[in-house]
């Protein structure tokens, strides 16, 4: 185990959430630190210099993006060793939660650079808060793939997770992104979309995977803004749950032996009936047979 001890000679870094939305979500101490800092290291400057002005607040901005993080944070970094503090913001929300800032962060970190969280509106937080799904405990998934089939493989590796499941799609790909969620999940998952957070058009949408697919495809104007996708986790199965299913298991590789089916084809119908591992069912298609 390692320790990193901040160096006193250092400046600060603050990484700085700032609203989703309503402007008036920003903090009071996210603009206090925001007028002191030396510089804003912003994910677009386009976004981030209204923002600013609309607070009131003329700062030296420099990007930080995707593109440029790794040569942007050596220089960031003399900076702060040199003793100036600077600002981390993202176009909206909280930095590093599916936007840049990780790599600086852990950079700094490493070398000793005292990072401050200043705390704020983050998408996953608020949608959640108002969903009226459970949040004790829940998995934030980001964005899904683009291509379809990869899509369809990370929702299938989820479909077990008990815990509560949020996505953010954009809304080119939402209607996609909900129809492969309908292929995967089913059409009887309980579901919570929420769109245009904190704005004039905040919606929530809820419903059954099906309901909600069926909502948008009626509904396709409402197919805009930033969507937060959250769906109630896979239930959980008790040891009864488990036993009374291989009970049944069993039940179904007996009648496929006495009609002297292939071993093979055995565990193959059984494992596409049940959604079980293939190489489960041989096993144990193999155990019953030697009896």
């Amino acid at each position: 185990m390692s320790q990193n001890f901040e160096s006193q000679s250092c400046g600060t870094l603050y990484v700085i959430a700032t609203p989703i939305g309503n402007l008036s979500d920003i903090t009071r101490r996210a603009i206090e630190t925001l007028e002191k800092v030396d510089w804003v290291a912003a994910e677009d400057t386009r976004h981030s210099k209204p923002l600013l002005h609309s607070l009131g607040i003329n700062q030296n901005l420099l990007s930080l993006h995707e593109h440029n993080e790794a040569q942007r944070t050596e220089q960031l970094l003399e900076k702060l060793q040199n003793g100036e503090s600077g600002a981390l913001i993202s176009d909206a929300g909280t930095p590093l939660i599916n936007d840049p800032g990780y790599f600086l962060v852990k950079r700094l970190r490493q070398e000793g650079v005292q990072v401050v969280p200043v705390p704020g509106p983050s998408a996953v937080i608020t949608a959640l808060c108002a969903a009226g799904l459970p949040t004790d405990r829940f998995t934030y998934e980001g964005f899904l793939p683009a291509k379809s089939s990869k899509r369809i493989l990370a929702l299938e590796a989820l479909v077990s997770e008990t815990r509560t499941l949020v996505f953010y799609e954009s809304p080119h790909r939402l209607m996609d992104c909900l129809q492969n969620m309908q292929q995967v999940f089913g059409d009887d998952r309980e579901m919570v979309v929420a769109r245009e957070l904190t704005k004039k058009f905040e919606q929530f949408v809820s419903g059954s995977v099906g309901e909600v697919v069926t909502y948008f495809t009626d509904n396709s104007d409402k197919v805009r803004g930033e969507f937060v996708l959250m769906l109630t986790g896979a239930e959980l199965k008790t040891d009864a749950d488990s036993e009374a299913k291989l009970v049944e298991v069993d039940k179904m590789i007996q009648i496929m032996l006495k009609q002297s089916l292939p071993v093979k084809q055995i565990s193959e119908m059984i494992a596409e009936i049940t959604g079980e591992k293939k190489k489960t069912i041989y096993q144990r298609v193999l155990e019953l047979k030697a009896c």
